[in-house]
């Protein structure tokens, strides 16, 4: 795993939320270098806190009382919270937009400085995939997920501008075990390079608001990084070594939303709710 430089000095307390989620679960353990206490948070249950060093607070995110309460005594706050998935804009509306509101005002009212958010590719799903695109490009979002993401983005820069809290929106591709079929040997981000995206966020000074793409060293990236690199982000893993079992796999259809949109799938979910 990726671990701190020596000049390092690690917050006393950071909130890690959406705790009991798949990339949750492993930042749990990745974080631990970068603060003395990791407070962690999920509306759903968690495992009991292993030891001094951890505090487990379940909280609901659209709830404003109970997030002020959960942002008390922080210093840092890395927000993977909310729904990772394509739902109806109902499914979507508490956790990820009035929750990630919730978080940047408690973090207002309490003092927290620099905020991690967990963004999305699906912010600029609908570019295509033979298109490389930096931070500059105008969002195209392709999802109520990726709609709520931008809004995320956008609350990220407001705080900033207004109240000087600083923020890191990592894009993050596909962030699982290996890359998984086609689109993911572009989108795929390791666990050990998200860490690392994760702790230049918390320790690169002067960041204001910064996007990041969260892609590894893949062989055909659809993302520029340049905008952000005075973060020093460099990736060390890549999905080549997953290339052949992926390539393996029947190929979808040409115009398959898989292999033209950058955002994939996510481009052609619901509508919700239709009769």
């Amino acid at each position: 795993m990726t671990t701190p430089s020596s000049v390092h000095t690690p917050f006393n307390r950071i909130l890690l939320t959406g705790a009991a989620g798949g990339l949750g679960k492993v930042l749990r353990e990745s974080l631990r270098p970068y603060a003395t206490i990791i407070r962690l948070s999920d509306i759903a249950e968690m495992a009991p806190a292993a030891g001094a060093r951890e505090e487990v607070q379940r909280c609901d995110l659209a709830d404003k009382a109970a997030v002020h309460q959960l942002v008390e005594g922080v210093d840092a706050i890395v927000h993977f919270g909310g729904v990772s998935t394509e739902h109806s804009f109902e499914d979507i509306l508490g956790p990820n937009i009035c929750g990630t509101y919730h978080l940047y005002e408690a973090a207002r009212r309490h003092g927290v400085k620099r905020v991690i958010f967990a963004s999305s590719n699906h912010v600029i799903g609908f570019y295509r995939q033979d298109q490389t695109i930096d931070a500059s490009a105008v969002k195209r979002p392709d999802s109520y997920y990726g709609l709520s993401k931008s809004y995320g983005e956008d609350l990220a820069s407001f705080y900033f501008d207004r109240y000087g809290i600083e923020t890191v929106s990592i894009r993050i591709g596909s962030s699982f075990p290996e890359a998984q079929n086609r689109r993911m040997l572009s989108s795929w981000l390791s666990y050990d390079d998200l860490t690392q995206l994760i702790e230049r966020g918390l320790f690169t000074p002067n960041v204001g608001h910064t996007v990041v793409y969260g892609a590894s060293n893949n062989e055909k990236v659809w993302w520029d990084n340049r905008l952000a690199s005075h973060l020093n982000y460099q990736p060390k893993d890549s999905s080549e070594p997953f290339r052949a079992k992926v390539e393996a796999q029947p190929a979808p259809a040409a115009d398959d939303p898989a292999m033209v949109y950058q955002g994939g799938a996510f481009v052609a979910s619901g509508p919700f709710g239709d009769a």
